[in-house]
């Protein structure tokens, strides 16, 4: 029933709106219209003002007149750089960017799933318990947009968020919890060539902290990182002053909490033993999700790969999204594969089948919700 045509046709014109985070206002005004026009309820909350975005989040509500639960449907609408002036093209069945561009299929190859499925649904006269889409700003680096969501605007306990490599079918149930940890060295400040000695090096300092560190893979749930480092004034003056930025991130907190502490740990520990400093503040920009086989959300999308046929795949993921914070308010929420490949890259591609491919998937989703799994 899916109109591949179609959405294909709505990618294309999706993909070559510049959105990339923080500047999402035409793609926002244009999505505003297109909800609308499928006469759905469309509200603009204040996020964008909180975050420092030209526009808020999208939320429409479609009503149902059916027995099933209320679904929350998600994708977000901005893209990481390079993502102006994208100009796509279609070679062989693929979707790339003509440009030294992003294809931005992350994530608007979801918003063109939801639309498709909200546009059946009307066409073909489905039932359903209702339908609440959300379109979010300044997802990329920090899930700005759904941390500031007004969620007294949802009604939905039911969600999907559509935001993951891996084919339809794919369905991410577990996602880790992640801290950012920023960090400064204070040392002293001395001449290089006439009194180092006078001087305590920052940045010699924070070598052999990071040298202290255990980095990149710690386990099978867990990773960290240290991912800038920046400091001094001249090569003739011994720095007084570094900064370092990292995160650790784990699918079981307290080892996140763990890792965290043995960083900030091994920075005080070797601050102290060079007469340095360290000023370190913490950030939980999000909590962890493990939904279990039973949860509303993967049941429903497990069934709706078996009723297609599709190879169904309950899968965890080392990033964030959306949906840690939609679990996080007490939505239960999983994230879909959405087949775009290489995303953040200039390379970035999806496939038209996997395209039409995430729409038929969707619209099966809400089909069987409607059963009340």
């Amino acid at each position: 029933m899916v109109n591949t045509e179609r959405i294909v046709k709505e990618f294309l014109e999706l993909a070559g709106i510049d959105s990339v985070s923080g500047k999402e206002r035409q793609i926002a005004d244009r999505l505003k219209a297109k909800l609308a026009g499928l006469g759905l309820e469309v509200y603009e909350d204040a996020a964008g003002t909180l975050v420092g975005s030209d526009t808020g989040n999208i939320i429409g509500r479609m009503s149902g007149s059916g027995r099933g639960p209320v679904l929350m449907l998600c994708s977000h609408m901005d893209t990481v750089e390079p993502g102006s002036g994208v100009k796509p093209v279609i070679e062989q069945g693929v979707i790339r960017s003509s440009g030294d561009t992003v294809l931005g299929a992350d994530d608007k190859a979801g918003i063109a799933a939801i639309l498709e499925v909200l546009r059946l649904l009307k066409e073909n006269r489905i039932e359903h318990g209702g339908i609440e889409v959300v379109f979010t700003i300044w997802e990329e680096g920090g899930l700005f947009g759904s941390k500031n969501l007004d969620f007294s605007l949802l009604k939905a306990r039911t969600g999907f968020v559509l935001d993951s490599d891996g084919p339809p079918g794919t369905i991410i149930t577990r996602a880790p919890s992640q801290d950012r940890i920023g960090a400064t060295i204070i040392g002293r400040a001395a001449h290089a060539g006439i009194n180092p000695e006078d001087g305590i090096n920052a940045i010699e300092v924070a070598g052999h902290a990071i040298a202290r560190m255990k980095l990149g893979r710690i386990d099978h749930e867990t990773t960290s990182n240290i991912g800038v480092i920046a400091g001094g004034k001249a090569v003739n003056i011994v720095p007084d002053s570094v900064s370092l930025e990292g995160e650790a991130r784990s699918l079981n907190a307290e080892k996140r909490k763990a890792q965290t502490e043995s960083i900030c740990r091994a920075i005080r520990e070797t601050a102290s033993r060079f007469g340095a400093s360290a000023d370190i503040k913490v950030e939980t920009l999000y909590l962890d999700f493990d939904l279990g086989e039973e949860a509303p959300p993967v049941k429903i999308a497990v069934r709706a790969a078996e009723n297609l046929g599709l190879t169904y795949l309950l899968g965890k993921t080392g990033g964030g999204s959306d949906a840690n914070i939609f679990n996080s308010r007490g939505i239960s929420t999983a994230v879909l594969g959405i087949g775009m490949k290489k995303p953040h890259t200039t390379e970035e591609y999806i496939n038209v089948s996997d395209l039409a491919g995430n729409a038929r998937y969707l619209f099966e989703i809400v089909k069987v919700a409607q059963k009340q799994i």
